[in-house]
């Protein structure tokens, strides 16, 4: 009973979003509970994607998340399995210097220099390329590996495998939970960020779609009660949280949508990966 009620505290602002979303102005100007909408309204939606501004952002955020968590997982896979190798020459120091970064970074002045010397403002590829190696997730598919059985390794030397055959028909194939772990992660963390894309990118064309939802938000005056939107000479009302809330759903969507398919694999995998060092 006690978990049922918290999961009622945890589940009800949620649906509240949605059903505000979906819900008319009137009925969303008013207090109290809102469990179902009497009378059902996609205006909200509609206002958002009419305005031209979202359409673009959408796509870039899009892209960038699967380009950007494809190229994670590649360079974390490329960095973690040599590491995970005792035979490697230096792999202490290797490590440190993996380590390191992950607790001490430059600032965001020296990175934002660096950005500009390397022609990246401006460029969609700002938004994929830093964020390209994670070394947290390095670390935890270096342990990933270290834990597997080395029989496996030791049977394809003697037929005669070297190490990129045994990375991707030996050792990845078994990897699929730790993969998974790691692929949310930078799915997540790349849908998710904004401020890289605030700080790089003046043009509109580039953006991503947290920043425009972020303008979005920011702009709606507080002591503003509706919005007025034009369709076909004809004037629909909306309230400010219709507008709020089909942003929000619009921002998670994608995000709720695959994290239910994934959740299998990330608690093992972040399990398994975390226990040996």
């Amino acid at each position: 009973m006690f978990m049922i009620l918290f999961s009622l505290v945890i589940l009800y602002p949620f649906w509240q979003v949605v059903v505000l979303s979906f819900s008319d102005g009137r009925e969303a100007t008013t207090l109290g509970f809102h469990f179902w909408p009497k009378h059902w309204s996609f205006e909200a939606y509609r206002y958002l994607l009419s305005s031209g501004e979202i359409v673009r952002p959408y796509i870039n955020s899009i892209v960038r998340t699967v380009l950007g968590t494809l190229l994670e997982v590649l360079f974390t896979i490329l960095a973690a399995y040599p590491l995970a190798k005792k035979e490697l020459p230096f792999r202490g120091g290797l490590t440190t210097y993996f380590i390191i970064p992950m607790f001490f970074s430059g600032g965001l002045i020296p990175t934002y220099l660096i950005i500009r010397s390397l022609g990246l403002l401006d460029n969609f590829l700002v938004l994929i390329i830093p964020g390209a190696v994670a070394i947290f997730s390095i670390i935890i598919m270096r342990n990933y590996f270290m834990s597997l059985d080395t029989a496996m390794e030791e049977s394809a030397v003697i037929d005669g495998a070297g190490y990129l055959t045994l990375l991707f028909r030996i050792i990845l194939p078994v990897s699929t939970p730790v993969l998974a772990t790691i692929a949310l992660w930078g799915a997540v963390e790349h849908w998710n960020a904004w401020f890289d894309a605030m700080i790089y990118i003046r043009d509109r064309n580039l953006t991503v779609i947290q920043v425009i939802m972020r303008e979005m938000l920011a702009s709606v005056s507080e002591q503003s009660n509706e919005v007025m939107l034009s369709n076909n000479a004809q004037q629909a009302q909306l309230a400010m949280s219709n507008v709020r809330s089909g942003i929000a759903l619009l921002s998670i969507g994608p995000i709720i949508f695959i994290y239910p398919w994934m959740q299998k694999y990330f608690i093992k995998g972040a399990m398994i990966g975390s226990v040996k060092g």
